[in-house]
């Protein structure tokens, strides 16, 4: 079904609220307001009764697909049901109506409460120093690449090259080229992990730094990560870890302990914080005690049982954002971690795993996994025999999943296989869920191509053009 547009809805006349009479004398409107800033006719907003409105709205959210209402198997982003329990405590007024500009003495519980995360997430991470500013991953990875940057200053260095993986995520190398750096590509081994030999190839004085997701975005735990570290360090090099992939490895391995000089976390990944619409969001980094100093102002800081914005920080890299960070979203993630504790955060990371390696046994014989082994939270299956024998592509079977009532998985990536799905089932979901999915798998894959190419049948919109839509997309209504 198609919703019309409020303007569409419109009738003249018809109201939501009735305004009393304005008091103000016209005579003081013309001294308050001068002619020329003065509308000569209402704005044209539509006109509507309040149910028509919330209908309007609530009829639209039904037709969204969402990790409430649908399992949301997106790889590499993460779409985990988030508790509602946390979204409860972060609403408390105390949470909710605090304002940014408030005194430090006014704020005291939210400042203990950003002061604990900051050591929990330390600790997940094997790093000394955490800055929880950035307000989202990517803002997190420039964050650390802009750090490295005044790091490598403060030495009289002039290093200028990031190495990346050819299975990073895409915004690895554009952050990298944000804070300034060249980037060079390495690829991968036939195995799909970290090739040390075309690393040492491309380690010499001008490496900054090199960014490694682990695990990977194959779903596959760099074995070799440590070496890797040491090959990078011994050039002089940082390592940065995007910590898309933690929830694999949270409670389990930690990543400073294997290498890693600096990483970001996507709470909305791992910590289970809501994640859609562009926000919210919120990516705190971590650091070793070497790059500490850098960390973006302020951080917050204890003394004698106060806490405080440290901004005296003569080599920091500054401010990344307005205030200090996303603090609704923080709040979540420091609920979620006190709920689950240092064990409950390990259950969820083998749950996840478990559920993909289920999840993958299922179906890689209807949908070949190239690097069939053992998975971690993740795993890439491919398409590329069913398009050459049967000319159905990867996004055929993801837009088909809409009509059995599934959100489709990323397609498309890795780019190092060809007609990828990229399918991540969460620790959150049940096996019946798990195994419906890869019942519908089965059931499309026996339906004729043609009628793939035309799905979804269920939706208002089947095939649009996306790559104009988010190009060019339609924001205002324009009538007829």
């Amino acid at each position: 079904m198609v919703h019309p547009t409020l303007f569409e809805l419109s009738k003249p006349g018809c109201r939501a609220v009735r305004w009393p009479a304005c008091d103000v004398p016209q005579q003081a409107v013309e001294q308050l307001l001068p002619e020329n800033l003065r509308a000569e006719a209402p704005p044209p907003l539509p006109e509507l009764a309040e149910p028509d409105i919330v209908r309007h709205y609530v009829n639209l959210s039904a037709a969204n697909m969402c990790v409430d209402s649908h399992f949301y198997p997106l790889g590499s982003c993460t779409m985990k049901y988030s508790p509602k329990r946390n979204d409860r405590l972060a609403q408390w007024p105390e949470f909710a109506t605090a304002h940014p500009y408030q005194s430090e003495e006014s704020v005291q519980g939210i400042l203990a409460i950003l002061y604990s995360l900051q050591k929990m997430l330390a600790e997940i991470a094997g790093l000394e120093a955490v800055s929880l500013q950035p307000a989202a991953g990517a803002q997190g990875e420039l964050t650390a690449l802009l750090m490295a940057s005044a790091y490598f200053r403060s030495r009289g260095e002039k290093r200028r090259l990031v190495l990346v993986p050819d299975v990073a995520h895409g915004t690895n190398p554009a952050s990298a080229k944000m804070a300034g750096f060249e980037i060079v590509q390495i690829a991968s081994s036939p195995e799909g992990l970290i090739d040390l030999t075309a690393l040492s190839q491309r380690l010499d004085s001008a490496v900054a730094v090199f960014m490694v997701t682990n695990p990977n975005t194959l779903g596959l735990f760099e074995k070799e990560i440590g070496k890797a570290c040491e090959m990078v360090h011994g050039v002089g090099g940082l390592v940065y870890l995007d910590g898309a992939n933690m929830n694999a490895i949270c409670g389990i391995a930690q990543p400073g302990r294997f290498g890693v000089d600096m990483m970001h976390f996507n709470v909305h990944k791992t910590f289970s914080t809501p994640h859609g619409s562009g926000g919210p969001g919120a990516g705190p980094v971590a650091v070793t005690a070497a790059l500490e100093p850098f960390l973006p102002v302020p951080v917050v800081r204890e003394t004698d049982g106060r806490y405080w914005l440290d901004y005296d920080r003569p080599q920091s890299i500054g401010k990344i954002r307005s205030f200090f960070g996303n603090v609704g979203v923080l709040v979540r993630t420091y609920c979620y971690l006190r709920t689950l504790g240092s064990e409950g955060l390990r259950q969820v990371a083998e749950r996840a795993v478990l559920n993909a390696n289920y999840l993958m046994a299922r179906i890689r014989h209807i949908l070949p996994v190239p690097y069939n082994r053992r998975c971690m939270h993740e795993f890439v299956a491919t398409a590329a025999k069913l398009k050459a024998e049967r000319n159905i592509a990867a996004m055929d079977i993801a837009k088909r999943l809409l009509d059995y009532g599934f959100h489709a998985p990323t397609v498309y990536f890795p780019l190092v296989v060809r007609e990828a799905l990229m399918i991540e089932p969460t620790e959150t979901e049940s096996k019946e869920t798990l195994d419906r999915f890869a019942e519908a798998l089965e059931k499309i894959l026996q339906e004729p191509p043609e009628l793939l190419h035309q799905s979804p049948q269920s939706r208002p919109i089947t095939r649009p053009d996306e790559v104009r839509a988010n190009r060019e997309p339609v924001v205002v209504w324009k009538g007829e």
